[in-house]
């Protein structure tokens, strides 16, 4: 493992709320909501990993696999209807979302307008 891990993490409905609505009121998180049979969530996962890296520790970056057990139920719960589906939360709050695979300079603009 990386020295990344400290800002990139596994996070389930079991800790979600500990690990990344409690945890946004310390510094804000990226919830990349994924599934491993979908191709645009391979593709940005790296480059989500690589903004978060740069940023060293101004941002989290927690992922959820949604396939995994009861963790659909947080994306019904801020309304996913795709993915890969990137929130900022922030403060307990969505701050902003988007869709799909991005170019790294989107996702960098999209955190800094999000949290603007």
């Amino acid at each position: 493992m990386s020295t990344a891990t400290n800002y990139i993490f596994d996070v389930s409905l079991e800790d979600f709320e500990q690990r990344v609505i409690e945890a946004s009121h310390q510094q804000p998180i990226l919830v990349d909501l994924w599934a491993d049979w979908c191709p645009p969530c391979v593709v940005v996962a790296p480059i989500l990993a690589a903004v978060v890296t740069a940023r060293a520790g101004e941002v989290a970056l927690a992922k959820l696999e949604v396939d995994e057990g009861k963790n659909m139920k947080i994306a019904g719960r801020y309304q996913v209807r795709g993915f890969p589906t990137i929130l900022l939360i922030y403060k307990g709050e969505e701050k902003g979302r988007f869709s799909g695979a991005k170019p790294r300079a989107f996702i960098e603009q999209f955190i800094d307008a999000s949290l603007a």
